[in-house]
């Protein structure tokens, strides 16, 4: 398949590499990916996973901006007014 789409310098093992860090980037848990895979770690699974720049960027900006939501001053509601 792959030699009559003119990638014959891709081997199996790369393809399946490129697919669990798809499916990663997709938002499949690891856990699941092992099954996918047949790995009998996670660890083995893990290895086979190489996020982009952006997701380890990702991953960077999304922990200050959880502590940000975390410290953000909660507002009470408004107090409700009866009238007549």
């Amino acid at each position: 398949m792959v030699t009559k789409l003119g990638y014959e310098h891709l081997r199996r093992h790369d393809l399946r590499h490129t697919a669990l860090t798809w499916f990663a980037d997709a938002g499949v848990h690891v856990h699941v990916l092992r099954r996918i895979a047949g790995h009998g770690s996670l660890t083995t699974t893990q290895r086979y996973l190489h996020p982009d720049v952006h997701k380890i960027t990702a991953a960077g900006a999304a922990l200050p901006a959880h502590f940000n939501v975390l410290r953000a001053p909660r507002s009470l509601p408004s107090p409700i007014v009866m009238t007549r």
